[in-house]
């Protein structure tokens, strides 16, 4: 129900899911609304209702205390009782990452659940983490970050010892806030596969696989490469029509072009898993297409078949100690 262009394309990625992935998919809203779409497309799928919506301006708070009855909850909840083994929205965000530690909990060894989104790079893509569940962090966070984010990588997508960057200012040690330094020594103290610090061009040049930084950073990096992208394509779009020499050139290279847009286009890669939570909770962009939530859908069942969640339990298992040795000697902050 959540979304710029629901429950519409929601329903239809959903059916994409089904038909071209074999994905089994239980749509959770108003069931009134949700069967006339699905009459509209002659299509059916299971239905769970759900009287009430968290709308896209609400609060969390509101959302956690008048909404019991919210389609994102019943969705975690049918989670919660091995009804289901994930929940992909492209609702509120934030009640969505409220909601998922509320009903879920989180996994053992995780302070803060993050949220992480895949980038386009030179060198294919570039893992974001965080990119707005948690505004203020201490540096233990970025490590879990860090760690969470490496073994998402590992297990999903199949990256051999993915490569760790912390986002600052500079490649230098010395360079950044107290947080940056802090979480610096912090995770090069870890069993990560840490390069050190990496500046904001790093995450699409290709520096590292995983690029960790606080939710408030993470999320206006996310922004801009989103808005980046956008302004990019129709400034493209522009000199092209601009006279018949650049649309003869355009022709000739559009193949290159339509390679190019895939590469940047953000439905491709479905939506931001929430890593730390005790199930699985995929957050899917706003203006979600149908191949969006389809890939959505597609990346949380393969969050599920991997066991995802129980390797990254086994390693923030295997790093407790060392976090605990290294905020002891004063690797740490607030």
């Amino acid at each position: 129900m959540g979304g710029d262009r629901a429950p519409g394309a929601i329903v239809e990625g959903a059916l994409e899911a089904a038909r071209e992935l074999g994905q089994d998919v239980v749509l959770v809203g108003d069931s009134e609304v949700i069967r006339r779409e699905l009459d509209r497309l002659r299509a059916d799928l299971p239905v769970q209702h759900a009287s009430q919506v968290v709308g896209m301006a609400e609060s969390p708070s509101d959302a956690l205390r008048r909404k019991r009855h919210s389609s994102i909850r019943i969705a975690f909840e049918l989670v919660k009782r091995g009804e289901a083994d994930g929940v992909v929205s492209a609702g509120n965000s934030g009640a969505t990452l409220a909601l998922g530690m509320v009903v879920l909990g989180k996994l053992e060894g995780v302070d803060r659940p993050a949220l992480a989104s895949l980038l386009p790079s030179l060198e294919g893509r570039t893992l974001l983490i965080d990119v707005g569940a948690n505004v203020d962090c201490r540096a233990r966070n970025l490590l879990q970050f860090g760690l969470m984010g490496s073994l998402f990588l590992q297990h999903v997508l199949g990256v051999d010892k993915p490569r760790v960057g912390l986002l600052s200012i500079g490649e230098e040690d010395s360079k950044g806030n107290e947080l940056v330094k802090r979480a610096n020594e912090l995770i090069r103290a870890g069993s990560l596969n840490f390069v050190g610090n990496v500046e904001g061009r790093d995450i699409f040049l290709g520096g590292a696989d995983v690029v960790v930084c606080d939710g408030f950073v993470g999320n206006v990096c996310l922004k801009l490469a989103e808005g980046l992208a956008e302004a990019i394509s129709r400034m493209l779009r522009t000199e092209f029509e601009g006279s018949l020499s650049s649309m003869a050139g355009y022709l000739l290279a559009r193949g290159a072009f339509g390679r190019f847009k895939k590469t940047v286009d953000y439905s491709e890669y479905g939506g931001a898993p929430l890593l730390g939570i005790n199930g699985i909770g995929i957050v899917s962009h706003g203006k979600s297409s149908p191949k969006a939530i389809k890939n959505a859908i597609k990346m949380a069942a393969d969050f599920v078949r991997r066991d995802v969640n129980r390797h990254l339990t086994a390693g923030l298992k295997a790093n407790a100690e060392m976090v605990a040795k290294a905020v002891a000697a004063g690797a740490e902050i607030g």
